[in-house]
């Protein structure tokens, strides 16, 4: 059999078809932020405590991972975790704890979601606490939602 092609279209083709190959095989980093206040706290706290949590999701894997830094708390943190599903104004159960060693700003910190995890995370389900001795339901508080 004759072949109609040349052989520079064909060689051409090669690394086109790799890279087309390579991008379907890459997954989506998510990013996601959440503006830390007492305002958001249900019910609204009276504070100077402030922070950013900042994170994100790899659509491959499902890990979640983020940077939380505050300031300006009541006290020390005595626990942090993110909850959902809820909508801004509502509490919900913890989803994720921050780990006990892990509290001192910056908080960093990865955990593998479940696929119900991922639904609530990715549609604004789902809000970050921070919990103080003397705000023991919570202290500072931001609903997690993509960056852009």
């Amino acid at each position: 059999m004759i072949s109609t092609c040349r052989p520079h279209v064909r060689w051409m083709a090669v690394p086109i078809l790799m890279m087309l190959a390579a991008s379907a095989a890459c997954a989506d980093t998510v990013a996601l932020k959440a503006n830390l206040q007492p305002s958001s706290e249900v019910p609204p706290r009276v504070s100077k405590g402030h922070g950013t949590l900042d994170a994100t999701f790899d659509t491959d894997t499902k890990v979640f991972a983020w940077t939380v830094t505050y300031a300006e708390l009541s006290g020390p943190v005595t626990m942090a975790h993110f909850h959902g599903p809820a909508p801004v104004g509502q509490n919900a159960k913890p989803q994720v704890p921050v780990d006990k060693k892990a509290l001192a700003s910056p908080m960093k910190g990865q955990a593998t979601l479940t696929d119900q995890q991922v639904n609530d995370l990715m549609t604004g389900q789902w809000y970050f606490n921070i919990h103080t001795q003397e705000n023991p339901t919570g202290e500072i508080r931001g609903q997690v939602m993509p960056s852009n």
